[in-house]
């Protein structure tokens, strides 16, 4: 193999693939990247087994070849030469030479036969979506999912089409969050699928990295997602996403309509109190038209803030872990938010105002 190319796309092309190769101690080869070229085209591939993804790099091919070499030892070295952008890539008794004008280096190859392909996603139903749109999609709600893998479908993301919007939703069981994006093309109708949560991460920086439209495939058990330079597939999860809907309040006893920024200021505040439940108290008061937020530790003291609000409805006083509320903000694009309550021991259900498209629902804490 021999191929030359500029210094800018390589290195951007190893270290998207550099991220997703890991440690296997089953199968090594795997802890490497697959580097290929094969007629005027050079490919970069890795893999986990659980997500794989293949980039098309835009270089001049000299000769054809395959070779696997350490992603991080390829990155790390690329990644600090200078004086030239122009790198060449060549194979030289089983050994990768990695050179420029000033440069020479020689990195240890290892046997690739046993490098695994891609699998491919074969299905006549296709989605055409922006990049950034399913990156929205996915950033809205990931947070919301379970970090514990005993029940593999709560340690998701859980994506369902209806009626060309794609619905993005995750749960712990203890808050949950819905996003949904509107498609401007109809799509073809598709089964819900569920993306684990340990892959999210890499897919999201994958497609950051892809930007532009993105054509999407899925099958049983396998997303992929293709450009006109990258291929990604990850695994899905074969299971049963609890019927969420059950769970949202039909209708609201109080609401409370507040700025983002002052609601942000005031749990920042008021964690530094919080005890070792991270819980904080919401006090609404409709006579006084007050709302307060106060957290107590006994070892550290207490504190409680008075925070601006609009108020309808019910008084009332419920407690919540102040982490999962302060979450969900960063999903929240406009000014202000309602904080939607159903009453003692119901879930508060949080909205940016005048947007449909996104809600967070949080369970409240016993005292």
């Amino acid at each position: 193999m021999k191929i030359e190319c500029t210094k800018e796309n390589l290195v951007e092309s190893i270290a998207v693939a550099e991220k997703i190769s890991g440690k296997n101690l089953t199968l090594p080869v795997l802890n490497n990247l697959l580097l290929e070229a094969k007629g005027d085209k050079f490919f970069i591939r890795s893999t986990n087994l659980d997500l794989g993804v293949e980039i098309e790099v835009q270089c001049k091919v000299h000769r054809e070849g395959t070779v696997a070499v350490s992603g991080s030892v390829l990155h790390g070295l690329v990644s600090t030469l200078y004086n030239s952008n122009k790198v060449n890539l060549e194979v030289v008794n089983n050994n990768l030479v990695v050179s420029t004008d000033s440069n020479n280096a020689l990195i240890k190859t290892v046997p690739h036969d046993d490098f695994p392909t891609l699998p491919t996603v074969e299905s006549s139903k296709n989605i055409n979506i922006k990049a950034i749109d399913f990156i929205n999609g996915l950033k809205s709600v990931w947070y919301s999912a379970s970090i514990s893998s005993i029940k593999q479908e709560l340690s998701s993301v859980y994506i369902y089409n209806n009626d060309s919007k794609i619905v993005f939703v995750s749960t712990d069981s203890f808050r949950l969050a819905e996003k949904t994006i509107q498609i401007k093309d109809k799509i073809d109708d598709f089964e819900p699928i569920l993306i684990p949560l340990s892959n999210i991460g890499e897919i999201i920086r994958v497609l950051e990295y892809v930007g532009g439209n993105i054509d999407i495939k899925l099958s049983n058990n396998q997303i992929s997602f293709i450009s006109d330079k990258i291929y990604l597939t990850s695994r899905l999860i074969n299971g049963n996403f609890p019927d969420y809907k059950q769970i949202i309040p039909k209708e609201y006893t109080t609401e409370v309509v507040i700025l983002k920024q002052d609601m942000v200021n005031t749990l920042k505040n008021t964690n530094v109190f919080s005890d070792k439940f991270n819980q904080v108290s919401f006090s609404v008061n409709p006579a006084e038209k007050t709302f307060t937020v106060s957290s107590k530790n006994e070892n550290i003291g207490e504190v409680t803030d008075a925070v601006d609000s609009a108020i309808t409805g019910e008084g009332l006083n419920i407690n919540f872990n102040h982490k999962y509320i302060s979450d969900c903000f960063q999903s929240i694009a406009q000014d202000s938010v309602s904080f939607e309550f159903a009453g003692l021991s119901k879930p508060v259900v949080v909205r940016g105002v005048g947007d449909p498209s996104f809600f967070y629902l949080v369970m409240p804490m016993n005292k």
